[in-house]
């Protein structure tokens, strides 16, 4: 029984990919919170910080920019603690977690264009810099600078993998804002250093130093390098493009299990990783970020993902295995 959304959060729950997937994987699930996602720990984290320094006052209002995941995750947060939030977003925001956010009672605004250099995100930051200036009193908690982003993933999901898996060899894990890859990176480095942790980047993302892409699918890449992001603490990178997140959300839906986006990233990821680098006693953890509902109306839409996957035939994107 709880008396705050904020007090249910799964934390030990492991899928076996070796039936679904082929690979010895261990896939962390952290979707099963109100937020349906990972992004409720750093949001949580984040907002305590502001709260802990005296900048966040009751009945303030919170400003960030995101992609669906950490807007559903504040939504929460601010709602149970009573302060506004304001979520500027982009056009590729599924309309699942906008009107989640709406439900909530968050403000969200939507960029509809681009910047020509730094993408949509560059947009949602020229836009929350905007919001800032005209409105004083709002709290931008900034998640790409904010420490307290990877802080809050060092002191809960890096500690909760390693209790699971005392012997744990490689570690895959999602980087978009850069929080989770950090937080989990350092940990390991100080805590355990045999681990090699695996970065898992999209086609067409910049983080790593590679030329800016088209991305349709939210959550994981960026067109502007987190500033909390140090590529030292990752011992490799594996880069997905979004036909093969797709092929892979569809295999998991096939055996139950539905993800969202960044979910099927990081295990195509992994398990290509682990074709070319696995051996026998391995073992291997991957870090799921999100759950599919918010995801209906994208991957899990065939006109949707037909736009975006390359089909060798009918319904291809339901079966075809990932491509190494």
């Amino acid at each position: 029984m709880i008396a705050n959304p904020l007090d249910f959060n799964v934390e030990d729950l492991y899928v076996d990919l070796r039936q679904g997937v082929g690979c010895r994987i261990y896939l962390k699930c952290e979707g099963f919170n109100f937020a349906g996602s990972i992004k409720i720990k750093a949001a949580m984290e984040m907002v305590a910080a502001q709260e802990d320094a005296g900048e966040l006052l009751a009945g303030g209002t919170i400003v960030e920019s995101s992609s669906g995941n950490m807007g559903v995750a504040l939504s929460i947060v601010a709602a149970s603690k009573g302060y506004r939030f304001v979520c500027v977003t982009d056009v590729r925001c599924t309309l699942a977690a906008r009107q989640t956010m709406e439900a909530l009672g968050s403000e969200v605004h939507v960029v509809g264009e681009p910047e020509a250099d730094s993408g949509y995100l560059g947009a949602r930051l020229a836009y929350v810099r905007k919001l800032c200036e005209a409105n004083a009193g709002y709290l931008w908690l900034n998640q790409y600078a904010n420490a307290a982003n990877w802080g809050g993933h060092y002191r809960t999901t890096g500690p909760e993998v390693a209790k699971a898996f005392p012997e744990l060899d490689v570690l895959f894990i999602g980087a978009g804002t850069t929080g989770t890859l950090m937080g989990c990176a350092r940990y390991f480095r100080e805590n355990h250093p045999g681990v090699t942790v695996v970065a898992i980047d999209t086609v067409g993302s910049v983080t790593f130093g590679r030329p800016p892409g088209q991305r349709m699918i939210p959550g994981l890449g960026t067109s502007v390098r987190p500033p909390i992001f140090d590529a030292s603490y990752a011992d490799d990178v594996v880069y997905v493009e979004e036909a093969e997140t797709i092929r892979m959300c569809h295999r998991l839906a096939g055996s139950g299990y539905l993800f969202g986006g960044s979910t099927g990233t990081v295990v195509s990821g992994a398990a290509t990783w682990m074709e070319a680098h696995g051996r026998d006693g391995m073992t291997a953890v991957a870090i799921s970020p999100d759950l599919g509902g918010n995801y209906l109306d994208t991957i899990y839409n065939d006109e949707w993902a037909s736009r975006v996957v390359t089909a060798d035939g009918p319904d291809d994107h339901r079966r075809c295995k990932p491509r190494s």
